[in-house]
C-alpha cells in the first residue's frame, strides 16, 4: 500500500485487532472457538473471521481439525526462536568484534543473511576520525559485500544460483562482479583463503574483509567483517587483516559450539 499507515486509522485499527487475537490466545488459550474470540475482543463475527483467516494464512494461528478452535501457530515459535538465536549470537560476538576493532583500527560488523540480503546485527565503530559508520539493521547486497560472499561461498551451489536469480547481480561500482561465472570464481577464492574481500565493490574507496561464523553443526550462519577506507587497506595488508578477521570469526564459532577438526 502506498499510503502511510499513520494516515490510515483503519489500517492501524485492523492491525491492533489482529494483535489482540494473538494476545487473547496467548493468555486465555490454548484453544478458543471463533465465537469466543469475537466475544472477548468485542468484534463482530464477520470481522473476527476475516482477521483469523489472515492470521491463519500467515501461520500465526492455526485451526484444530478436531474441534474447529484456534490456537497460536508454529510461525510464532519460528520467529521467537530466530529472535533468541540472533540475540544470543550478538551477545556472544560482541567482545570479539570489539577486540577486532582494537586490533585493526577499522569498524567491525556482524551480519546474517535474511531474505537474500545481508542484515547487520551488531556493529562497533572505529575510533579513528576517518571511519566507516555503523548502522544496526542496515541491509546490503550479498554479491558485492565481504559479509555476503563469506556466507555465499559455503552454501550449496544450487542455493547460490537460486538466490542470484532472485536478487540479480547489480553493479554498484566498476569493481562489482556482475556475472555468475565471475562470482563463482570469486567464491572459490573465498573458500581457499578462508575470508572474503570487498574490493571497492559496493562503494568506491571502501574495502571490507569478512569471514564466516559457524554454529555447533558447522553450518555457516553469519559473518564478521571489518570495513575501512581503501587507502588504509592496500592489497599487501589484506592477508594480515584477513587472518585477524578469520580468528575472530573462529572464536565466535567456538562460542557457538563449533569444533574445527582440521585444526
Amino acid at each position: 500500500m502506498s499510503a502511510d499507515i499513520n494516515d490510515s486509522p483503519y489500517q492501524v485499527q485492523v492491525l491492533d485487532r489482529a494483535l489482540g487475537i494473538l494476545d487473547v490466545l496467548s493468555s486465555d488459550g490454548p484453544e478458543l472457538a471463533p465465537i469466543e474470540l469475537s466475544q472477548r475482543l468485542d468484534l463482530h463475527k464477520s470481522t473476527a473471521h476475516r482477521l483469523m483467516m489472515v492470521l491463519e494464512r500467515h501461520r500465526l494461528i492455526e485451526r484444530s481439525p478436531q474441534n474447529g478452535k484456534y490456537r497460536l501457530g508454529l510461525k510464532l515459535f519460528e520467529l521467537g526462536s530466530r529472535v533468541v538465536s540472533q540475540l544470543d549470537l550478538s551477545e556472544r560476538a560482541q567482545s570479539y568484534i570489539e577486540r577486532l576493532v582494537r586490533e585493526t583500527g577499522e569498524t567491525s560488523h556482524l551480519c546474517i543473511m535474511d531474505d537474500g540480503e545481508m542484515l547487520s546485527l551488531t556493529n562497533v565503530e572505529s575510533t579513528r576520525t576517518v571511519r566507516t559508520p555503523a548502522t544496526v539493521g542496515r541491509r546490503t547486497p550479498v554479491h558485492c559485500t565481504a559479509v555476503g560472499k563469506a556466507i555465499l561461498a559455503f552454501l550449496p551451489e544450487i542455493e547460490v544460483e537460486a538466490l542470484i536469480k532472485k536478487r540479480g547481480l547489480k553493479g554498484c561500482t566498476p569493481n562489482t562482479i556482475t556475472t555468475m561465472t565471475g562470482l563463482k570464481a570469486e567464491l572459490q577464492f573465498v573458500r581457499e583463503r578462508g575470508y572474503a574481500v570487498d574490493n571497492e565493490e559496493i562503494e568506491e574507496e571502501l574495502k571490507c574483509v569478512g569471514a564466516p561464523v559457524r554454529n555447533y553443526s558447522g553450518r555457516v550462519i553469519a559473518s564478521i567483517s571489518i570495513a575501512g577506507p581503501a587507502y588504509r587497506m592496500p592489497d599487501n595488508k589484506i592477508p594480515t587483516l584477513g587472518r585477524a578477521v578469520v580468528e575472530a570469526a573462529h572464536e565466535v564459532s567456538n562460542e557457538l559450539g563449533y569444533q574445527d577438526e582440521s585444526i
